[in-house]
């Protein structure tokens, strides 16, 4: 019960206030005020925090992407395009997982249809040396959803292709990793543009590479992976007025089937020693990033919490591009 406060009058000296805090009766006892107030404090937060995880636990629902890349390259782990896909689908996207090997995209498949969810994935061949196959892989997920939201590019080699020093470089090598890295990026963003235009919405996410920015030994990985970033940009500035977003995501040294494996296969090394030369070079907690890292950077710029960003290169690299300088 509240303490009385005799009132205060015009004359003479004003009383001096008591004070007591209020307290409460409850079944657990006696609470004062602040106990109270703290504990309100505490359900109003619980609530928010379940009301704001109701929201954003669904951040692609019913929204409809193309990954492509979405497969698996031999080795340990997992690689950033399946990872991706994965990440989509738990947060209620429907996606065309791509890739140039159908029983890889359809072993992506399989496991999403695993985790469960309300999310969906349907797996599709398609070459991205070969423009028709590109065209119809977007065809085939507008006859299918009606839309195109996303379009994420995750197509990248470089030992694997050939890739070497300039003085060592070949013309096939040269041909062949740009094909892949780049004129597939290209002509998948000419397929899907017209789908994003005229629904005047859209978001298109790259994958380039640190590569691209720090000293780098392979001719072509680089120039590709930097001609990337040039690309997405000029993607951003020119369909802005459209609604469609462009973003690229540059990642650094990854845990990756791609990144480790390929190389370990290439130097004859133990993959243990790849992999622990590569996790000391990383200045966050000595360790490499995992494709779930990949994944969520490219859950946020293809979900509505990044709507106001486009032309954006987002490292992902475990703080080595401030030790670059």
């Amino acid at each position: 019960m509240a303490a009385h406060r005799p009132p205060l009058t015009g004359g003479g000296p004003k009383p001096r206030r008591s004070w007591r805090p209020i307290v409460y009766l409850s079944r657990g006892g006696v609470k004062s005020g602040c106990e109270v107030a703290a504990r309100q404090a505490v359900l109003h937060n619980a609530r928010l925090g379940l009301a704001i995880k109701q929201r954003v636990n669904m951040r692609l629902k019913d929204k409809i992407a193309i990954v492509v890349g979405a497969g698996q390259s031999p080795g340990e782990g997992m690689g950033n395009g399946r990872a991706t896909v994965l990440r989509f689908t738990q947060e209620g996207a429907k996606v065309l997982a791509v890739d140039n090997r159908l029983a890889s995209a359809e072993e992506t498949a399989s496991m999403v249809r695993q985790q469960g969810g309300a999310g969906e994935c349907v797996a599709h061949e398609a070459d991205v040396a070969q423009e028709k196959t590109l065209a119809a892989m977007v065809e085939a997920a507008r006859k299918r959803w009606g839309r195109i939201d996303i379009l994420h590019y995750n197509v990248g080699v470089s030992l694997g292709g050939g890739d070497a020093p300039i003085l060592e470089i070949t013309e096939a090598a040269f041909d062949r990793v740009t094909t892949l890295n780049l004129r597939g990026c290209i002509m998948s963003v000419k397929h899907v543009l017209p789908v994003m235009r005229e629904q005047r919405s859209g978001v298109i996410l790259t994958i380039s590479s640190l590569a691209a920015w720090e000293q780098y030994p392979y001719v072509t990985y680089k120039a590709t992976k930097a001609a990337m970033i040039a690309f997405t940009q000029q993607m951003a500035i020119q369909n802005a007025e459209y609604g469609i977003r462009a973003n690229v995501i540059l990642p650094g040294l990854m845990d990756t089937p791609m990144a480790v494996d390929t190389r370990a296969r290439h130097s004859g090394k133990p993959r243990a020693e790849v992999a622990a030369a590569r996790d000391a070079k990383v200045p966050l907690r000595g360790r490499m990033g995992t494709p779930w890292d990949v994944a969520n950077a490219a859950l946020f710029l293809a979900s509505d919490e990044a709507n106001f960003i486009t032309g954006a290169a987002l490292p992902v690299d475990g703080g080595s591009l401030v030790k670059i300088g």
